[in-house]
C-alpha cells in the first residue's frame, strides 16, 4: 500500500513539474514572439498627435507589433532614454541630439520637421526694464539646459555682441521656469509653444524676440542605431507622422480640443500656438545638416559639449 501511495505521489509530482515547465516554455515563446516599438514623445510635438489619433497602433498591429508610448518633459531626457536603449524612436528639438552625439549615444537622425521658430522665444515680464536683447546683460535667464531654448539664447546674445557668460543661466524645465517667471526670481524665460503662448496670454509675458533669424527650431525624429535598421517599420512610423500632421494642419479646431486637456492649458493658448506652426515631415537636406553643424560648433566653442562632432556621421 505504501509503495502504491509513493508511486502515486511521484506521478503527481512529475506531472506538476511537466505542466509548470510547459507553461514556462509557453511564456518564453510568447515573450520571444512579442514585438514592441517603444516611442518617446513630448507633449508639444507631433508624436503626441499621432498617439492621440491611434493610427500607428492599427498599422503596426497588422505587422505583429505593439506600441509603447513614453512621455518626456524635455528633449534631453528623451535622448538620454535613447542612449540607455529604453526607447527605440523619438522626436526632439534641434539641440538635444547634439548633446547625445557628444556623449556617443548610439542613434541616428531619420527625418526632420518644418521650422517652428515663431513659437519659440525669449519672454520678459510686462513693464520689465529689458526692452531689447542687449538689456539681458547681467540678467538671470531661465531655460532648459541642452534644449532648443539653450541654443536660442546663445544666438540671441551673440546677435547683439553679448557673451553667454554675460547672463546668469537658470536651468529650468518649462513648468518650473513659468513659476520662477511669475514669482520674479528670473528676469527672462526662453521657451517653446504652447508655454510661450500661455505665458504671453496669462502671465503678463511679452515676447522680446522669437526665433526668426536665430534658429529654425525644427522637430527631429531620431532612432537607435539598431532599430533604424528596420526600414520597413521606420517608414510606417514616418508615414503615419505625415498623415497625422496633415490632419493637424487641416483640423485646428479639433486639434485644439484634443491638446488643451492633455496640456492642462486653456484652449486660447493652444490655438495661438497651433496657428503659428505647420506640422509635417521632410527629408534631411544639406542645408539642414549645416544648421545642425552650426549648433554643434557653437556649443563646442562655448565648451557646453566636451568635443567636436560631425553631425553628418549620425545621419541615416
Amino acid at each position: 500500500m505504501k509503495k502504491k501511495i509513493g508511486l502515486f505521489l511521484v506521478i503527481v509530482f512529475s506531472s506538476i513539474i511537466f505542466v509548470a515547465c510547459a507553461e514556462k516554455g509557453e511564456e518564453n515563446n510568447s515573450s520571444e514572439d512579442e514585438k514592441v516599438v517603444r516611442i518617446g514623445y513630448q507633449k508639444n510635438g507631433p508624436l503626441l498627435i499621432l498617439k492621440s489619433l491611434g493610427t500607428l497602433e492599427e498599422r503596426l498591429e497588422a505587422m505583429g507589433y505593439s506600441v509603447e508610448w513614453n512621455e518626456f518633459q524635455a528633449g534631453p531626457l528623451l535622448v538620454e532614454a535613447l542612449n540607455a536603449e529604453s526607447i527605440d524612436f523619438g522626436r526632439t528639438g534641434n539641440t538635444p541630439p547634439i548633446f547625445a552625439q557628444a556623449a556617443n549615444a548610439p542613434f541616428v537622425y531619420v527625418a526632420v520637421g518644418f521650422s517652428k521658430y515663431e513659437g519659440s522665444g525669449i519672454l520678459v515680464p510686462k513693464g520689465s526694464d529689458i526692452k531689447e536683447l542687449v538689456d539681458l546683460h547681467g540678467k538671470t535667464v531661465g531655460f532648459a539646459k541642452g534644449s532648443s531654448s539653450h541654443y536660442l539664447i546663445v544666438k540671441a546674445l551673440e546677435k547683439v555682441g553679448l557673451q553667454y557668460s554675460d547672463i546668469t543661466p537658470a536651468f529650468l524645465n518649462p513648468g518650473d521656469a513659468r513659476v520662477a517667471f511669475e514669482q520674479g526670481t528670473i528676469d527672462a524665460m526662453v521657451v517653446w509653444d504652447p508655454y510661450t503662448a500661455s505665458t504671453e496670454l496669462h502671465s503678463d509675458g511679452e515676447l522680446l524676440v522669437n526665433g526668426e533669424g536665430l534658429t529654425t527650431d525644427r522637430d527631429f525624429f531620431v532612432a537607435s542605431k539598431s532599430f533604424a535598421e528596420n526600414e520597413e517599420i521606420i517608414n510606417v512610423i514616418l508615414e503615419e507622422i505625415e498623415n497625422s500632421s496633415e490632419w493637424a494642419n487641416n483640423h485646428h479646431e479639433e486639434l485644439v480640443e484634443m491638446l488643451a486637456p492633455i496640456f492642462n492649458i486653456d484652449e486660447e493658448s493652444i490655438e495661438k500656438s497651433v496657428d503659428r506652426r505647420v506640422y509635417g515631415v521632410e527629408e534631411i537636406t544639406e542645408d539642414i545638416i549645416k544648421e545642425q553643424q552650426e549648433i554643434a560648433d557653437t556649443f563646442y566653442r562655448l565648451k557646453i559639449i566636451p568635443k567636436e562632432i560631425n553631425v553628418e556621421e549620425v545621419m541615416k
